[in-house]
This record gives structure tokens, C-alpha cells and sequence, in this order.
């Protein structure tokens, strides 16, 4: 269960976010992108991103070597830019103590998140090139509907507010939450009591999840809390898959698949994890598409490195050409 236990300073600072948070909404979506719940209404989202992520967002995985990532991701600037900056400035034992917390019980942290832990300014252009590239792949396309949901949402929560108060509101957030007096509660796994103290609550809609609540409580800053909102559908452009499925019709999939992601170099072995194949049946792909002269193949030392040809990128190009009415 958690609490949010309210005073009256509190309550007259409760507000709405005015605008979606870019990097909150990616951490929302990237957790359900490696969650396998809901695999009927997110399998294909799921398998269509998890192809085409480009290898600069990898980095940001390795910040969650469990189910839970360090609070300092948590970021609710408004514009992609700010947010980036945002994180730059948290203090440093925040983040050393949060990245102790995360890898408590688990590997050894590669080596850039212990270069993170001691504040090398190498490794926050490593994340902060992770975060650029997976907004960029996963939420840039459905950004503009992310903004219409998120203005729908605040209309909602402005005329809930206006017609019954914020208490009746809160309660009538997210299905299943309460407002028992003075303490908003929800059922979660463990026990949990967050005294904001004057420090108000901020609630920010989230269209990429569809669990309970999430809350952040970082010291000096109002209490946040992300919550489902939305269909419970991912957000998707209109029209996404269709050349996709067009591709796969000709190709396959696993090869369609394969040509997708050799947008980005790939070794056999790295290409063959990606698509959950053999390393055998990898590499039968790649000759396939290098056949076609949509892939070269290059040797380096001991390792076979495959890479999308300019025929290949714009075959590709094409379908995203015909996805916007371009063509």
C-alpha cells in the first residue's frame, strides 16, 4: 500500500502537469517495451521497437540490471533539452547512492555506469546520447499525440476539479486509488508513507503505461505521480506497420526484421540476439539480404560485421515515405 499523507499546504499545491514530459514518458515506455505483460494489445508495439532501437539507446538498459530503475531518471522537465539538463544537475550522492541501490544484488555494473557513479562527465554524454536516441526512435514518431492525449487529460482533470473539488478528483484519478481524510492510497506491493509536507503533488499522465501509479520522491522537490491514462493502447502513428507487413510479405519477417535493424552495424552474433535466432540461422539471413544487394558484408579480424547497403536504406525509405503520403 502506499500513502500519500496530505496537509492542507499540500492540497492547495496539487497541480497538473501543463505539458507531457518527454524523459518521464520515455522511462514509462521503455519499462513497458522489456515488461511482457499485456502481450495481446502490446506484442506488436513491442516487437517493432525492440527491432529498430538504435544501438546509442543500449546504454540506458544497463541503468536497470533489475525491475527497478534509479530515481534520478525520474525527470519531469517539459522539453526534451531541459530534461537532459535536468539530470546533468542532480546532486552527485543522489545518483551515487541510487546506482548502489539498483545494482545492490546483482553483476558488477559495466564500466560506464561505475565511471557514472563517479561523476565522469564521459559517461553522462554516454546516457544522455542513450536518451536522445531512444526518444528519438520510440516516442518522436507519436509525440504531437502524446501532446493531444495529455491536453484531453488536462481538460479532464480541470473540469473534475472545477465541478466536485481536488479531493473527489484525486480519488477519482485512477481506478482502484482513495482518499480516506487527509491520505491519498493506493494498493502496491510492501508499505509505503510519503509525507510531501508542504511540498505539494504533482500529477502527470503517462499514455505508455498501464500499471499502478508511480511515484517519485526525490528530496526538496513536490511528490510525483505518473499515471495510466489513455486507451491502454500504445501510442502509434497512423498507419504504422502497414509497410512493414508489406516488407515481411516479400522478405519474411525475421528477414524484414534483419534489414530494419542493419540500419546500425551488427556483428552475426549480435544480429542473431536481436532477432532471437541461431547464430546459423542469422547468418543465413544476412547472405539472403547481401544476395539481394541489400546488405554488405565486411570481415573485421575474427568478427563478420553486416550492414544495410544504400539500396537496402532506401527500400526502407521508402516505406517510411509511404507511412507519412509521401509516396
Amino acid at each position: 500500500m502506499i500513502r500519500i499523507h496530505l496537509t492542507a499546504e499540500d492540497f492547495a499545491r496539487v497541480r497538473f502537469a501543463a505539458r507531457p514530459a518527454p524523459l518521464q514518458e520515455l522511462n514509462a515506455a521503455l519499462t513497458m517495451l522489456f515488461d511482457h505483460g499485456d502481450a495481446l494489445l502490446f506484442g506488436r508495439w513491442r516487437r517493432r521497437l525492440s527491432h529498430s532501437l538504435p544501438a546509442a539507446a543500449e546504454p540506458f538498459g544497463d541503468l536497470v540490471p533489475g525491475r527497478e530503475a534509479p530515481a534520478f531518471v525520474d525527470v519531469f522537465a517539459d522539453s526534451l533539452e531541459d530534461g537532459l539538463e535536468s539530470v546533468r544537475a542532480l546532486p552527485p550522492d543522489l545518483v551515487r547512492s541510487e546506482i548502489e541501490r539498483v545494482y545492490a544484488g546483482h553483476a558488477p555494473a559495466p564500466p560506464w555506469v561505475r565511471e557514472l557513479h563517479r561523476g565522469d562527465a564521459g559517461a553522462w554524454r554516454i546516457l544522455h546520447r542513450a536518451q536522445r536516441a531512444a526518444f528519438e526512435t520510440v516516442l518522436r514518431p507519436v509525440w504531437p499525440l502524446v501532446q493531444d492525449l495529455h491536453h484531453a487529460e488536462f481538460t479532464r482533470h480541470a473540469l473534475a476539479v472545477a465541478e466536485h473539488g481536488v479531493g473527489a478528483a484525486l480519488a477519482a484519478l485512477v481506478p482502484g486509488t482513495r482518499l480516506r481524510g487527509a491520505v491519498w492510497e493506493w494498493e502496491a506491493p510492501g508499505e509505503r508513507d510519503v509525507r510531501p509536507r508542504g511540498r505539494g503533488v504533482l500529477l502527470l499522465p503517462t499514455f505508455h503505461w498501464t500499471g499502478r501509479p508511480l511515484l517519485s520522491d526525490l528530496p526538496g522537490r513536490p511528490v510525483v505521480v505518473t499515471y495510466p491514462a489513455g486507451t491502454g493502447l500504445p501510442p502509434e502513428p497512423a498507419g504504422a506497420g502497414g509497410f512493414d507487413d508489406a516488407l515481411a510479405g516479400v522478405l519474411g519477417r525475421t528477414r524484414a526484421d534483419a534489414l530494419l535493424l542493419l540500419g546500425d552495424e551488427h556483428t552475426t552474433s549480435g544480429l542473431a540476439r536481436r532477432l532471437g535466432v541461431s547464430g546459423a540461422t542469422a547468418s543465413a539471413h544476412a547472405a539472403a539480404l547481401r544476395g539481394a544487394g541489400l546488405v554488405s558484408t565486411v570481415r573485421a579480424g575474427r568478427a563478420v560485421l553486416h550492414r544495410r547497403t544504400a539500396l537496402g536504406s532506401l527500400l526502407v525509405r521508402r516505406g517510411d515515405g509511404a507511412r507519412n503520403g509521401r509516396a
